[in-house]
């Protein structure tokens, strides 16, 4: 089931909401909390049913490892620990990357072929997996306080971030399903959530799906060896830098204002990312809680930068590179983990002399920032290509095109030109609907919780004037009649 479907919008979350606050306002909160877990289990299986025993597997065999981790001391709690880890691992390893490793022993002995057959990936096996690890790895260092069962389960199975995030910490969100509210404070965090989740839904199906339509046909030709311009090939990878952004950035903020009509905080997943003004910026506000899953839980246990200079930077460059490996079983997501390791190298480089040189002011400060920023983003655009295209060959003949150095691709059945979607020159509505968008969503506030939010705080609130209800109001309306066909969130396929 996917946020952007009137399934969704329309019957499952109003039907949801209303049970559980049925509950729950009744003096009865445990009912309320099972009631989620039945929907979110719901949720989860409309995909695929067949793949529900997987995570009920899952958090039954994680809950009863982590019980025995608490409950053990010495050699023990470090066995458990690690049994629990390694079947975490092993369970992902299979359905991720088990044939991506046979293909390539494949490629490598050219001996026997072996072939273990059509491996469908689990939906969300590695965000509930990642997330499972952590509680395993915090009950090891005895940070988790007893919880029940019940509350395990809506732990890993909250539907608004089941699926792609945002990675939440325990510490996060158990506490919270334990608070009762009052009946303002429920109607506050209701109309805090719609209005959420009503910009993330607008970020979704107006704006990332309509700069689809210009990054896909650059990338597809771009496979099959299309010639194609400079314009074309710098347009392409510019709508998909875009289209990511606003993808995953619409999906982060959807569960966040899903989670907040049901009364739960998640952590921001964005901060205005393409701000930044350095690589190490860039990472402080891409996917936050997945840079905060991997700092914690592998950059830091391999050693950080307690260990030296040389070592820490090998610590970033391995990080990096699983953290490339995790979003796909493919030598273009390890080689764009890769690009982003020597890019973090460069970057902590480039501060060594400048602290050793004394902050020389090598240009003025606007200058400066400027042309910080423009090196950051022309590095991400170009790690984005890797991260998008299909084999390497594609990479290389958009970023050859990009750099006027594509002149002599290959053209395959005489055609040598991509056009723009038809469907935007007939219709200079949805011109005006992107260009407005993007004015609004990058030039003045991207991060989408700045609308209603305190400035330099998480602390919400609402002023629930009327022109505000009707803003929402007509954003919801132009994302609505804006969901044609449904499409599936980028981050889906990781």
């Amino acid at each position: 089931m996917l946020f952007n479907s009137y399934t969704f919008i329309l019957i499952f979350l109003p039907i949801t909401l209303a049970g559980y606050y049925c509950f729950s306002m009744r003096g009865n909160p445990r009912i309320a909390v099972l009631l989620l877990v039945t929907a979110s289990l719901l949720f989860y299986g409309w995909w695929n049913p067949s793949y529900l025993s997987l995570i009920i597997i899952s958090i039954i065999f994680n809950y009863w490892n982590s019980r025995l981790i608490a409950d053990s001391t010495g050699k023990a709690r470090r066995l458990y620990a690690a049994l629990g880890i390694t079947a975490n691992l092993l369970l992902l390893g299979y359905f991720k990357y088990a044939n991506f490793f046979v293909e390539n022993f494949n490629f490598i002995f050219s001996g026997p072929s072996f072939d273990l057959g059509t491996i469908v990936l689990p939906l969300a096996i590695s965000f509930f997996t990642f997330q499972q690890i952590a509680f395993i790895v915090d009950t090891y260092k005895g940070e988790v306080h007893e919880h029940s069962f019940l509350d395990y389960c809506l732990f890993v199975t909250f539907f608004p971030q089941l699926i792609a995030g945002p990675i939440v910490h325990h510490k996060e969100i158990l506490p919270q399903f334990k608070v009762t509210k009052t009946i303002s404070e429920n109607q506050r965090f209701i109309s805090i959530g719609i209005t959420v989740f009503v910009l993330g839904l607008f970020k979704k199906v107006v704006v990332a799906d309509t700069v689809a339509e210009f990054a896909t046909p650059v990338f597809s030709f771009a496979e099959l060896n299309y010639s194609m311009s400079f314009a074309e090939a710098w347009t392409g990878a510019v709508a998909y830098t875009l289209q990511l952004y606003f993808d995953f950035s619409g999906y982060s903020d959807m569960a966040i204002g899903i989670a907040f009509m049901f009364g739960i905080n998640l952590p921001l997943n964005f901060n205005s990312p393409y701000k930044a003004t350095s690589i190490v910026d860039f990472w402080r506000r891409w996917h936050m809680t997945l840079s905060r899953f991997l700092r914690e839980y592998l950059y830091i246990p391999l050693g950080g930068n307690r260990k030296g200079k040389t070592r820490r930077l090998v610590n970033l460059m391995l990080t990096m590179v699983l953290g490339g490996l995790w979003h796909g079983a493919g030598w273009t997501f390890v080689f764009w983990g890769a690009l982003h390791g020597f890019y973090l190298v460069v970057n902590h480089g480039w501060r060594i002399v400048m602290i050793k040189s004394g902050h020389p002011k090598l240009m003025p400060e606007f200058v400066r920032r400027n042309v910080s920023w423009l090196l950051t983003f022309i590095a991400v655009l170009v790690s984005w290509v890797f991260f998008r295209a299909e084999t390497f060959q594609g990479a290389v003949n958009i970023l050859a095109a990009m750099s006027l150095a594509g002149n002599d691709l290959p053209i395959a059945n005489g055609a040598s030109f991509i056009s723009f979607p038809s469907n935007l020159i007939e219709n200079p509505m949805e011109v005006w609907v992107l260009f407005i968008s993007l004015l609004i969503f990058v030039r003045y506030s991207p991060n989408t919780l700045e609308w209603v939010s305190s400035k330099g705080s998480n602390m919400y609130f609402w002023s629930g004037r009327t022109v505000d209800a009707i803003a929402i109001a007509l954003l919801f309306a132009i994302s609505i009649f804006h969901i044609q066909s449904y499409s599936e969130f980028l981050y889906f396929q990781f």
